[in-house]
């Protein structure tokens, strides 16, 4: 295994996906402010739904997050081009955490892969070869790099696809009912009409448990390699047409080049670069594998099933549903109605959320435990510099595809005066069993 990890392999393979990386960063920033994403998610609201815990990192004043965006987009292009590659990586990884970090209203699992394949790329060579910094410094120049390099990228993608995988056993997806409700909303016309037959959504389902199961271990496979990106190149694109989900298509299918045989690479990406002649063994990053990226993907292994440690349905509860890869998995729907009161005299303060919050923020918070809590406690601030100490109930009712709400926060329980529990069961989200009755 040691001489498997640290053998000498073209690095073709790292290089060119460098350069996709480099232009679709570029592509999802810039993108991000023609397609009206910028204004609605960081200029339009009054503030935006940070993860809890960083409620400080909040949107910059005015037209601040275009020219953000911009800066973001200019780095994506440094990236490619592999100018200033470790300082110009790391500056795009640390402004995409914060506009990660920064709001919840438009989460996106592609948005979280993207960063921690920023952070995998800061740490490999991948500026060594058809980069402006070897231009500027020759002796940067290599045409090698160890295999685990590759490896990497490799498990990282294989941790995706099988939790997306393992996600998909539950009996709305097995039924068909979250693809019906999905392709039922985002299709027109006459694939419409196909997209809602029961034989074409059931299809969908399976074939997608299908694709994230295998695609990974047919990748890995010479006899079954070609057939494997075909069926790739399939599903993505039959993914970026219909449901319109950005540049992750594409970004998903830049990994097929670690799959290949980096010879092969080179002679399809870098006809001009030299052959290496004898391979030998590269150890000179060992502690970079040993003491980052064995405790990363210990880490990256244990996060998507922490809600197994966690009381309750993570598809009802939503408690450990991020950083797990549960990917277009279902669909909530509901509503939630604040009450404000006033401690000193008991009496109700009228309240109404969409003084406070954009459409599309309220759409996103009606069926979300973390954000319901989060609204109440800035009721609690907003009043609070008012003079007034007032406690916020909330009326939630939920229901997950398409099924007849219930409710999902205790009504009794003031929400701006509790804590939130970061690793366990938040008792204020109410739990049924099979009946339909409450746990208490």
């Amino acid at each position: 295994m040691k001489k498997r990890l640290f053998a000498e392999i073209d690095n073709a393979p790292l290089i060119i996906f460098r350069i996709f990386f480099g232009f679709l960063l570029a592509c999802e920033t810039i993108g991000a402010i023609f397609t009206g994403w910028v204004k609605a998610n960081f200029i339009d609201p009054d503030f935006t739904f940070s993860h809890i815990g960083m409620d400080w990192l909040q949107p910059l004043p005015g037209n601040g997050m275009y020219y953000y965006f911009v800066v973001m987009g200019i780095l994506g292009l440094l990236v490619m081009l592999g100018y200033k590659y470790r300082l110009s990586l790391g500056l795009y990884t640390i402004l995409w955490a914060g506009v990660y970090f920064m709001q919840k209203t438009s989460y996106n699992n592609h948005y979280y892969l993207l960063l921690l394949v920023c952070i995998i790329m800061w740490f490999l060579p991948a500026n060594r070869y058809a980069s402006f910094d070897v231009k500027q410094k020759p002796s940067l120049k290599k045409l090698t790099m160890p295999a685990w390099c590759s490896a990497v990228m490799i498990f990282q993608v294989a941790i995706v696809y099988f939790y997306a995988t393992i996600a998909k056993f539950y009996p709305g997806w097995l039924d068909g009912t979250f693809t019906r409700n999905l392709l039922e909303a985002r299709t027109s016309g006459f694939f419409h009409e196909i997209a809602i037959q029961k034989w074409f959504y059931i299809f969908i389902a399976y074939a997608g448990i299908a694709f994230d199961m295998l695609v990974v271990p047919l990748l890995l496979w010479k006899r079954t390699r070609t057939l494997a990106l075909i069926a790739s190149l399939i599903f993505h694109l039959f993914n970026s047409i219909t449901l319109h989900i950005g540049i992750f298509p594409y970004f998903a299918l830049s990994f097929a080049v670690f799959f290949y045989p980096p010879e092969k690479i080179r002679k399809i990406f870098f006809k001009r670069k030299p052959v290496v002649e004898s391979y030998g063994m590269d150890y000179s990053n060992t502690g970079v594998l040993k003491y980052f990226f064995i405790p990363y993907f210990v880490i990256q292994l244990f996060l998507p099933i922490r809600h197994h440690l966690i009381k309750g349905d993570v598809l009802w509860t939503e408690e450990g549903h991020r950083l797990s890869w549960r990917m277009m998995l279902r669909s909530r729907g509901g509503y939630t109605l604040f009450k404000v009161v006033n401690k000193a005299n008991n009496n109700q303060i009228p309240y109404n959320v969409s003084d406070d919050l954009t459409r599309k923020q309220i759409n996103s918070m009606d069926t979300k435990p973390d954000m319901i809590w989060q609204m109440a406690q800035r009721i609690k601030k907003k009043y609070k510099e008012k003079g007034l100490d007032v406690a916020v109930y909330a009326t939630t009712k939920a229901g997950i595809n398409s099924d007849p709400y219930k409710t999902l926060i205790d009504p009794t329980v003031d929400l701006a005066s509790v804590e939130w529990n970061y690793f366990f069961h938040n008792d204020w989200v109410l739990m049924y069993d099979e009946n339909g009755n409450i746990i208490r």
